[in-house]
Protein backbone atom coordinates (compact mmCIF):
# COMPACT_ATOMS: atom_id res chain seq x y z
CA UNK A 1 0.00 0.00 0.00
CA UNK A 2 1.00 3.35 -0.55
CA UNK A 3 1.78 6.64 2.18
CA UNK A 4 -1.32 8.83 1.93
CA UNK A 5 0.42 12.18 2.47
CA UNK A 6 -1.36 13.60 5.95
CA UNK A 7 -3.50 15.87 4.18
CA UNK A 8 -5.05 12.77 1.83
CA UNK A 9 -4.68 11.00 4.89
CA UNK A 10 -6.94 14.07 6.29
CA UNK A 11 -9.62 14.30 4.07
CA UNK A 12 -9.79 10.50 3.88
CA UNK A 13 -10.21 10.31 7.64
CA UNK A 14 -13.35 12.50 7.88
CA UNK A 15 -15.10 10.66 4.49
CA UNK A 16 -16.86 7.87 6.08
CA UNK A 17 -18.37 5.66 2.98
CA UNK A 18 -22.16 5.55 1.98
CA UNK A 19 -21.96 2.32 0.62
CA UNK A 20 -21.45 3.92 -2.43
CA UNK A 21 -17.32 3.46 -2.88
CA UNK A 22 -16.67 6.56 -2.33
CA UNK A 23 -14.19 6.58 0.16
CA UNK A 24 -11.85 3.85 -1.79
CA UNK A 25 -12.28 5.73 -4.80
CA UNK A 26 -10.82 8.72 -2.94
CA UNK A 27 -8.42 6.57 -1.80
CA UNK A 28 -6.95 5.21 -4.88
CA UNK A 29 -7.51 9.24 -6.52
CA UNK A 30 -4.66 10.36 -3.60
CA UNK A 31 -2.97 6.94 -4.01
CA UNK A 32 -2.08 8.02 -7.58
CA UNK A 33 -1.13 11.59 -6.76
CA UNK A 34 1.19 9.86 -4.29
CA UNK A 35 2.96 7.63 -6.69
CA UNK A 36 2.81 10.85 -9.54
CA UNK A 37 4.23 13.03 -6.39
CA UNK A 38 7.11 10.01 -6.01
CA UNK A 39 7.75 9.94 -9.24
CA UNK A 40 7.84 13.82 -10.13
CA UNK A 41 10.41 14.16 -6.96
CA UNK A 42 12.85 11.08 -8.23
CA UNK A 43 12.64 12.92 -11.44
CA UNK A 44 13.51 16.14 -9.94
CA UNK A 45 16.42 14.67 -7.98
CA UNK A 46 17.63 12.74 -10.47
CA UNK A 47 17.78 15.62 -12.86
CA UNK A 48 19.43 17.78 -10.05
CA UNK A 49 22.59 15.96 -10.03
CA UNK A 50 23.42 17.34 -13.43
CA UNK A 51 21.95 21.15 -12.02
CA UNK A 52 18.79 20.60 -14.57
CA UNK A 53 14.60 21.15 -13.48
CA UNK A 54 12.66 19.04 -15.43
CA UNK A 55 12.22 22.10 -17.78
CA UNK A 56 15.62 22.83 -18.61
CA UNK A 57 16.10 18.93 -19.42
CA UNK A 58 12.99 18.99 -21.99
CA UNK A 59 14.73 21.84 -23.84
CA UNK A 60 17.70 19.80 -24.33
CA UNK A 61 16.24 17.16 -25.39
CA UNK A 62 13.72 18.54 -27.91
CA UNK A 63 17.15 20.25 -29.25
CA UNK A 64 19.20 17.01 -29.19
CA UNK A 65 15.99 15.55 -31.36
CA UNK A 66 15.86 18.90 -34.07
CA UNK A 67 19.92 18.05 -34.33
CA UNK A 68 20.68 20.69 -31.90
CA UNK A 69 18.94 23.66 -33.23
CA UNK A 70 15.30 25.99 -32.62
CA UNK A 71 14.03 28.99 -32.72
CA UNK A 72 12.73 29.71 -29.08
CA UNK A 73 9.55 30.08 -30.02
CA UNK A 74 9.74 26.53 -31.24
CA UNK A 75 11.18 25.48 -28.39
CA UNK A 76 7.92 27.07 -26.44
CA UNK A 77 6.02 25.55 -28.69
CA UNK A 78 7.31 21.98 -28.69
CA UNK A 79 7.47 22.22 -24.30
CA UNK A 80 4.07 23.74 -24.29
CA UNK A 81 5.42 26.32 -22.29
CA UNK A 82 5.03 30.28 -22.57
CA UNK A 83 7.97 31.71 -24.51
CA UNK A 84 8.88 34.13 -21.01
CA UNK A 85 9.22 30.57 -19.43
CA UNK A 86 11.53 29.39 -21.96
CA UNK A 87 13.61 32.74 -21.94
CA UNK A 88 14.30 31.66 -18.20
CA UNK A 89 15.27 27.96 -18.75
CA UNK A 90 17.55 29.52 -22.07
CA UNK A 91 19.50 31.87 -19.35
CA UNK A 92 19.75 28.88 -16.89
CA UNK A 93 21.29 26.46 -19.78
CA UNK A 94 23.19 29.03 -21.35
CA UNK A 95 24.79 30.14 -17.85
CA UNK A 96 25.94 26.45 -17.24
CA UNK A 97 27.66 25.77 -21.19
CA UNK A 98 24.94 23.93 -22.50
CA UNK A 99 23.31 25.97 -24.96
CA UNK A 100 24.44 29.31 -26.60
CA UNK A 101 21.49 31.74 -28.48
CA UNK A 102 22.83 32.74 -32.17
CA UNK A 103 21.50 34.88 -34.66
CA UNK A 104 19.72 33.26 -37.95
CA UNK A 105 22.14 32.83 -40.72
CA UNK A 106 19.48 33.87 -42.96
CA UNK A 107 17.52 36.74 -40.92
CA UNK A 108 19.39 38.17 -38.22
CA UNK A 109 16.00 39.31 -36.60
CA UNK A 110 15.96 35.93 -35.62
CA UNK A 111 17.22 34.41 -32.65
CA UNK A 112 18.62 30.19 -33.24
CA UNK A 113 19.29 28.21 -30.03
CA UNK A 114 22.25 25.69 -30.40
CA UNK A 115 23.25 23.33 -28.40
CA UNK A 116 27.15 23.63 -27.47
CA UNK A 117 29.11 19.93 -27.73
CA UNK A 118 28.95 19.49 -23.65
CA UNK A 119 24.91 20.35 -24.14
CA UNK A 120 24.48 17.71 -26.58
CA UNK A 121 26.72 15.34 -24.86
CA UNK A 122 24.36 15.93 -21.64
CA UNK A 123 21.25 15.57 -23.57
CA UNK A 124 22.22 12.32 -25.00
CA UNK A 125 23.57 10.47 -22.00
CA UNK A 126 20.39 11.69 -20.05
CA UNK A 127 17.66 11.08 -22.53
CA UNK A 128 18.87 7.65 -22.70
CA UNK A 129 19.32 7.19 -18.98
CA UNK A 130 16.18 8.98 -17.72
CA UNK A 131 14.09 7.29 -20.99
CA UNK A 132 15.16 3.32 -19.39
CA UNK A 133 14.62 4.79 -15.53
CA UNK A 134 10.71 5.35 -16.28
CA UNK A 135 10.48 2.59 -18.27
CA UNK A 136 11.63 0.84 -15.39
CA UNK A 137 9.20 1.94 -13.33
CA UNK A 138 6.38 -0.65 -14.34
CA UNK A 139 8.82 -3.12 -15.66
CA UNK A 140 8.05 -5.96 -13.68
CA UNK A 141 4.02 -5.47 -15.05
CA UNK A 142 3.12 -8.01 -17.72
CA UNK A 143 1.63 -6.78 -20.81
CA UNK A 144 -1.47 -7.43 -19.88
CA UNK A 145 -1.39 -5.50 -16.82
CA UNK A 146 -0.21 -2.63 -18.36
CA UNK A 147 -2.69 -2.87 -20.45
CA UNK A 148 -5.28 -3.02 -18.08
CA UNK A 149 -3.78 -0.12 -15.68
CA UNK A 150 -4.11 2.24 -18.99
CA UNK A 151 -7.59 1.52 -19.56
CA UNK A 152 -8.24 1.72 -15.80
CA UNK A 153 -6.67 5.41 -15.62
CA UNK A 154 -8.15 6.25 -19.11
CA UNK A 155 -11.70 5.21 -17.67
CA UNK A 156 -10.52 7.56 -14.44
CA UNK A 157 -8.92 10.59 -16.67
CA UNK A 158 -12.13 10.37 -18.83
CA UNK A 159 -14.43 11.34 -15.36
CA UNK A 160 -11.64 14.57 -15.38
CA UNK A 161 -12.73 18.00 -16.86
CA UNK A 162 -10.14 17.41 -19.25
CA UNK A 163 -10.63 14.08 -20.28
CA UNK A 164 -14.42 15.33 -20.36
CA UNK A 165 -13.51 17.69 -22.55
CA UNK A 166 -11.61 15.36 -25.01
CA UNK A 167 -14.42 13.56 -25.56
CA UNK A 168 -16.64 16.38 -26.82
CA UNK A 169 -13.76 17.61 -29.33
CA UNK A 170 -12.96 20.12 -30.80
CA UNK A 171 -15.37 23.67 -30.26
CA UNK A 172 -16.42 24.48 -33.89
Amino acid sequence: MINLDQKYAALLGHAGDDGAGFAEGMRLCFEVLALASAIDGDCAARLGVHGLSEGKFVLLFLLEQADGELSPHELAERAGVTRATVTGLLDGLERAGLVRRCAHESDRRKLIVQLTPKGRQLAKALTLEHSRWIGTLFSDFTSEERALLRRLLGRAYMRTDAGSREMEGPNP
